[in-house]
């Protein structure tokens, strides 16, 4: 799973048993021998107990998809195994490591709140105001606030109860002496010395081995890179190693201590001496602290975060400034070497000797009148390798401002850690004291010094830059502020400058949501928080995923094989070294496919394995068989394939899939000569991927007879014809091999996470493992690492929005010609449906009279993008809102009244001729303004804004329309079987995938009410084509509206059915009546079939009704902004929804949720990055990053709108799933604010372009401070950009 719970007994520091979490993917089973290791498997199970924390997650709506489920698990556990009464911030710093792309964190929070030492604070319940947030709420009595979750209900917390640490290893540690322990593999010998001289020799005999502690540098070149180490030497039974002496200039930290032992030996130390001793220990904690997660820390060590010398280092550079230095030994002997500028001499290289090892590394106390501080700026706030990272020290005379000695370094400003040594030398000027004037000349030096060119690995140049002026700036500031206090006669500064908080001190929520009726029967769950019906089957890890499910003898495993040339044709494609390879059984190509080698789409078409061409970087071209993933893997290198490139490709040529799509209303020509002012504007929005916790994923086991094929699968769609012209899956996967569809029977159970992610791509993968398995007679097995899912699978359009907006000086918009680029990738996959309802949204909230969108799909040599969670929306809004925004600001104007004059009000008409009533946008509107009291906060907002000048906060709200349904009729069915055992049990088979969103639970809610009998009586059987065929993608946000009715349909059959036999016994059981029903030859099976709305659009006509009805919401964020670094904190986010009536409050609350934070990634965080060639960069969670726990806002707040109905949906509900995504951008809109506040103190004011993602980088560069205008422009063209700007 994705962490487990380690436990050792630390014999040579502390003789207590201290507990870890831990990375399973990193921690190299070698290096537990004496360990006791606990998995979620062990702490609880539904079979014997479930430990608390598997319950509390399960209960408060922690888990959704469930696959991170364990992780989180596990990250408590541990935690509550060292401290029982934890604090939020122990809680925060737990999590941090654990990635959710489903929840959006605060369920997740919520539940491990309640172990909280607060835990008696009114914010441990899963509804309500906290005392802490000043707020009181007098709308309804607290004791009638429906709630999510009871805490009273929990099992209590009995550590009497825990797992004992095995005796037997207690007894090994303080008995045994230590023995040299060998592990041989394949290909690789692991060796752990039992003693330090041993381990010298072993070094000396082999100074190329690496030595391995916590794995977490190694471990990943040899999973991800294929780096091969034929001896691997860990040196964890080397006591020295993790020594620590103290001496009267400071303290010996012995090598091999891990970096949370190494915090918390610091943090001690703190404690225990003065202020002026420890101002270099401070330093490093507050670097630790940010450093990778806690898992990482309890396993990474001091000694490799220094060997490793990664140019972007934390710690290195805190440790340079602070002069520290190591201990090394060899054969030779012992030595001290200083951690200097010398020490680093290259990427990845140090000055020691290939035979020397790092036994220790000194720290020594700080000195009176010594100063040291660190500072670091990273894409994501915890868990994410620094952009640039510096320690820097300074040392004055005894009661004076004179220097004596300066030291800085930086990381990540070049292949190595590197000293400013020329800024220093100019700031040691004794006949001057520290002051502004001398800074002010050491910042131009250091921007010479630290020169980047402007295709520098990393990219982010000016970036780069700009962080070490502002660093810098912020050091000076600290120090001022501290001579102040020590020598006095020092101007007093305003010192907002200091790094916005990331850390949840008290993650507040309030939950609202509507009671069900009074009527309502009490064995009705309908409209009731229930919890996800595998809620504790994902915390106790005992839910079964595709890969979960058990090996068959003779199963085989499959590799994909992927272009590595942008553009060009194949000449050659030589398998016979795979084939010589250990394990490896065949190399499937195109000629292996009996059936269809391609699949149709739109009037396109796309090779399932290219044959002569390829046309982007990660094109599936063969794919490699053998008997176990590693040797699958080592196959597929060895594959080797020659190209010969093609002329330039097709990203910079104007080529496009047809049709392209263009909605007008009104006369925009003639509008805009009408009106009174007229701006043009643009904004580009990067890609998303949609980093589902589990990959591509698909099992297919030939059954012995008749070309029969069972596949087992993480899909959203078993089997439906797509687009008309499009099979997936199980149509696909026979058309590929050439049998018919009722010889292929896709099983779906649940699915790790989806997002519109595992459709069209699923459907290929799937396809070439059935040829694998035809061929070889065997299963065969396709699990894609991160890495190549993110390479082959397509992500979110990017897509480039351009603007012309006429508009009155009021603030009414007249006229918008608004044209859409959307980066298709290099074939069409559901591009051109993507561009359809990027127009068929453009006008969101907003009644533009004269309205004209045009889309079109760029044919691009990058992978093809696909569907995703919004399905364009989140685009195509996004251009629109950015639009206003730009109105206002070139009016001058607050942008939510230019909003507000602009809604749709009345009965109205959509720019595609369709009626609605827009009386729910406005409520949630308004109901949004009340509720974040958004009137008073701005005005908080500018007064914060006027009393700092380097800290802004910036307010928005934001509005969302979104239609619900698939504009293609057809898709809108759905069917249902239902079937009622002799004992009463039901049985329901439906055609949606239960991927998260809480489907499966809902369909048993509908059963549960329509036949009138408690939902632990009905059981959900997994999505399979065998007994509901012709399924639907379960998407569009309308899957438990479409399933809800067949499984309503069916239920209704059944309950009618059985009318008679009620009548004759109105007193009997449901037992009974089912019992007697079976003696009468009644059938007691039904199938169930819900045909779907009628929805069209007449592309010609730029008419129709392509959608079933719309889904309303508005949010509010407010966001601080450090203008230094860019780094933001959300504040607060307030979401107002109209659903209808909940057919489950938890299930759509944790959905808002979810979606807002996703939306939040996409608009302020994620970001994929391309080589010029077409390479993605961004292959995995070190370089691509999604939002975590430390970006939740602080105060979040969800409303679900009340008294509400909708007649087009199963109990008058609305579909959810997608539309909130959208609001996330809020937040953008929220720092573009505070980002204009903070150009106006530079004298710029009116539009500016800020594109999406809002990174800390853009956000900077926008704020236009001091520093970033010191960074030269480079000329475009005259340098090759390390990424290409999409």
């Amino acid at each position: 799973m994705f962490s487990l719970g380690l436990r050792v007994s630390c014999t040579f520091l502390h003789c207590t048993i201290r507990h870890y979490s831990a990375n399973a993917c990193l921690l190299p089973l070698c290096q537990l021998h004496g360990a006791a290791v606990t998995t979620v498997e062990g702490i609880g199970s539904s079979k014997t107990r479930i430990h608390p924390v598997q319950e509390r997650i399960a209960k408060a709506h922690g888990s959704q998809c469930g696959f991170c489920t364990p992780g989180m698990v596990m990250s408590m556990y541990t935690l509550l195994r060292n401290k029982l009464q934890p604090s939020m911030d122990d809680i925060t710093q737990a999590l941090a490591g654990n990635l959710c792309r489903c929840t959006g964190y605060r369920p997740i929070v919520d539940g491990c709140r309640t172990f909280c030492q607060e835990t008696n604070c009114c914010q441990a319940n899963g509804v309500g105001n906290c005392c802490l947030s000043g707020e009181v709420n007098t709308e309804e009595p607290e004791q009638e606030k429906p709630q999510l979750f009871d805490k009273n209900d929990f099992l209590p917390l009995d550590p009497t109860q825990e797992l004992i640490f095995p005796p037997e290893l207690i007894l090994m540690a303080e008995t045994a002496s230590p023995q040299t322990l060998t592990f041989q593999g394949e290909r690789m010998t692991w060796m752990s010395p039992a003693s330090l001289e041993e381990l010298v020799q072993m070094k000396t005999s082999n100074p190329k081995a690496p030595l391995v502690m916590g794995n977490t540098n190694i471990g990943p070149d040899i999973k991800f890179k294929g780096v091969l180490h034929p001896l691997i030497i860990s040196p964890t039974q080397v006591k020295e190693l993790f020594e620590v002496t103290q001496t009267p200039q400071g303290v010996w930290v012995g090598a091999g201590c891990s970096l949370s032992e190494v915090q918390s030996l610091l943090e001690k130390l703190v404690i225990q001496f003065s202020e002026e001793k420890t101002e270099l220990f401070k330093a490093l904690i507050h670097q630790l602290r940010n450093l990778g997660s806690q898992q990482i820390r309890n396993v990474a060590s001091l000694g490799g975060n220094i060997m490793s010398a990664y140019p972007n280092s934390d710690l290195n550079p805190v440790l340079a400034a602070g002069s520290c230095k190591v201990s090394v030994i060899s054969n030779a002997g012992r030595r001290e070497v200083p951690l200097n500028q010398d020490f680093f001499v290259s990427f990845g290289k140090t000055i020691l000797k290939p035979e020397e090892i790092a036994v220790a590394v000194f720290i020594p106390f700080s000195r009176k009148g010594e100063f040291v501080r660190a500072f670091r700026q990273a894409p994501r706030k915890e868990s994410s390798f620094a952009t640039v990272t510096t320690g820097m020290r300074v040392f004055f005379s005894e009661g004076s401002r004179v220097v004596q000695d300066v030291s800085i370094y930086y990381g990540g400003m070049g292949p190595t850690t590197v000293s400013a040594a020329k800024t220093c030398a100019a700031l040691i000027n004794r006949s001057k004291p520290w002051d502004d004037e001398n800074l002010s000349r050491a910042y131009d030096i250091l921007l010479d010094e630290l020169a980047l060119p402007p295709s520098a690995p990393g990219g982010k140049v000016d970036f780069r830059r700009s962080l070490t002026l502002s660093f810098l700036f912020k050091f000076n500031l600290e120090v001022l502020q501290k001579l102040r206090e020590m020598v006095g006669c020092v101007k007093k500064y305003s010192l907002s400058v200091s790094n916005v908080n990331v850390y949840m001190t008290h993650n507040v929520t309030l939950l609202l949501f509507q009671h069900v009726s009074n009527n309502q029967s009490n064995l009705d769950p309908v409209g009731r928080p229930i919890m996800h019906r595998s809620a504790i089957s994902h915390a106790t890890g005992e839910a079964v995923y595709c890969d979960d499910i058990p090996k068959t003898d003779g199963e085989l495993f499959l590799a994909p094989v992927t272009s590595s040339r942008a553009h060009a044709k194949i000449v050659g494609l030589d398998v016979s070294e795979a084939l010589q390879l250990p394990g490896v059984v065949d190399v499937i190509t195109a000629e292996d496919i009996p059936g269809k080698k391609v699949r149709p789409f739109g009037g396109y078409t796309e090779e399932l394995l290219a044959a002569t061409e390829v046309s982007c970087i990660g094109q599936l071209l063969c794919a490699v068989v053998a008997d176990t993933r590693a040797h699958a893997k080592r196959g597929a290198s060895a594959v080797k394939i020659s190209y010969e490139d093609l002329p330039e490709p097709a990203i910079e040529k104007l080529s496009f899939f047809e049709p392209r799509r263009v909605l007008e209303k009104g006369n925009v020509t003639e509008a805009f000569k009408s009106v009174d002012r007229v701006y043009e504007g643009e904004i580009r929005l990067g890609g998303q991927e949609h980093f589902y916790m589990e990959t591509q994923s698909v099992l297919v086991v030939p059954v012995s007879e008749e070309k029969e094929f069972n596949i087992y699968i993480s899909t959203q769609a078993p089997i439906f014809p797509f687009y008309k012209y499009f099979p997936i899956n199980t149509d696909h996967i026979a058309e590929t091999l050439n049998i018919p569809s009722n010889r292929v029977t896709c099983h779906v159970r649940r699915i790790g996470g989806a997002f519109g992610g595992k459709v069209t791509k699923t459907a290929i993968l799937a396809s070439i493992t059935a040829v694998a398995a035809l061929k070889t007679s065997q299963a065969v097995r396709c699990i894609l690492d991160r890495g190549d899912d993110m390479l082959i699978s397509g992500a979110r359009h990017p897509v480039l929005g351009k603007y012309k907006v006429g508009f009155m000086n009021d603030g009414r918009i007249l006229a918008a010609d608004v044209q859409y680029y959307a980066n298709a990738g290099n074939t069409v996959d559901e591009s051109v449906l993507v561009a359809e309802k990027i127009v068929l949204h453009m006008d969101n909230a907003y009644n533009i009279p004269n309205l004209r969108g045009r889309a079109a799909a760029c044919r691009t040599n990058l992978p093809s993008n696909t569907a995703f969670r919004g399905f364009g929306v989140p685009q195509s809004i996004m251009v629109v809102e950015n639009m206003l925004n730009d109105v206002a600001m070139v009016l001058g104007r607050p942008a939510d009244q230019i909003r507000e004059i602009n809604m749709y009000k009345g009965q109205s008409v959509t720019h595609y001729k369709f009626e609605f009533c827009p009386e729910n946008l406005l409520r949630c509107w308004d109901e949004c303004k009340l509720k974040s009291d958004y009137s008073a906060r701005c005005k908080t907002v500018d007064q914060f804004n006027q009393q700092n000048r380097w800290k802004k906060r910036g307010i928005s709200i934001i509005p969302i329309k979104y239609g619900i349904a698939f504009t293609d009729s057809f898709l809108n069915q759905a069917a249902a079987l239902v079937h009622i055992y002799k004992d009463g049990s039901v049985l329901v088979t439906h055609g949606g995938t239960e991927m998260g969103q809480g489907i499966h639970t809902k369909m048993q809610q509908v059963a549960s009410r329509e036949l009138h009998i408690p939902p632990s009586k009905i059981y959900i059987s997994d999505t399979s084509t065998n007994t509901v065929p012709n399924t639907c993608p379960s998407a569009a946000s309308f899957g438990t509206d479409a399933n809800g009715m067949a499984v309503k349909n069916a239920c209704q059959i059944l309950y009618q059915r059985l009318e008679p036999i009620r009548q004759k016994n109105p007193k009997g059981s449901w037992e009974s009546w089912v019992n007697a029903a079976f003696f009468e030859k009644m059938s007691l099976s039904a199938t169930g079939f819900y045909r779907g709305p009628d929805l069209y659009i007449d592309w010609d006509k730029m008419e129709g009704e392509p959608y079933a009805y719309f889904t309303f919401g508005a949010c509010c964020s407010e966001v601080e902004l450090d203008c230094l670094t860019g780094d933001y904190r959300t504040v607060r986010t307030d979401i107002v929804v109209d659903i209808g009536r909940s057919v489950n409050p938890s299930v759509d609350i944790g959905q808002i949720e979810g979606a807002f934070m996703q939306g939040l990634g996409l608009y302020t965080l994620e970001e994929l990055k391309f080589s010029p060639s077409g390479l993605l960069y961004t292959r995995g969670p070190s370089q691509y990053k999604i939002p975590a726990v430390c970006d939740v806002p602080l105060q979040f707040n969800v409303y679900l709108l009340p008294d509400t109905y909708n007649p087009h949906a199963i109990y008058s509900s609305k579909g959810i799933g997608e539309p909130v995504l959208f609001l996330g951008s809020s937040v953008f809109f929220a720092i573009k604010d505070a980002v204009a506040a903070a150009r106006s103190e530079s004298g710029l004011v009116g539009p500016f372009s800020l594109d999406s993602p809002a990174t800390p980088e853009r956000a900077c560069l926008a704020c236009a401070s001091p520093f970033t205008q010191k960074i030269p422009a480079s000329k475009p063209g005259s340098f090759k950009p390390w990424a290409l700007n999409i």
